[in-house]
């Protein structure tokens, strides 16, 4: 159902004294995305599994309860990584793609083609 247009006009005061008050933040939320939250959110779950991981392995040589702790935090992390995943979906990391610097881009997949070339392809040289 649309707005009325006392609606509509009270949603536009809105939204002026929100630019007015909080320039900063308003321009934070125009420009991010939501495919963008999603990816932030998959690298902070990615990190905080390697740290995890760190954790385990120093503590697995000193003591077992700090290493649980480790493993804790992995599993949490993964956990979160593949809902974030999920949620962002494929439309959301072609999205990232397309946005994302073009040197990113480029450097990647030149890395991966020579990666393929040396491991996958060519016959014999």
């Amino acid at each position: 159902m649309p707005l009325s247009e006392h609606e509509e006009r009270i949603l536009h005061e809105i939204e002026r004294r929100f630019y007015a008050n909080d320039p900063q933040r308003a321009r934070r939320l125009q420009e991010t995305t939501l495919p963008r939250f999603w990816a932030r959110r998959c690298r902070r779950a990615a990190v905080g599994f390697v740290v995890g991981l760190v954790v385990l392995l120093v503590a697995l040589a000193t003591t077992w309860e700090v290493g649980v702790l480790g493993l804790a935090l992995m599993l949490v992390s993964a956990v979160s990584f593949t809902q974030n995943a999920r949620r962002m979906g494929r439309h959301g990391w072609q999205a990232i793609r397309a946005a994302g610097p073009p040197r990113q881009g480029e450097a990647l997949s030149q890395t991966l083609d020579r990666i393929r070339r040396r491991w996958g392809g060519g016959g014999g040289a």
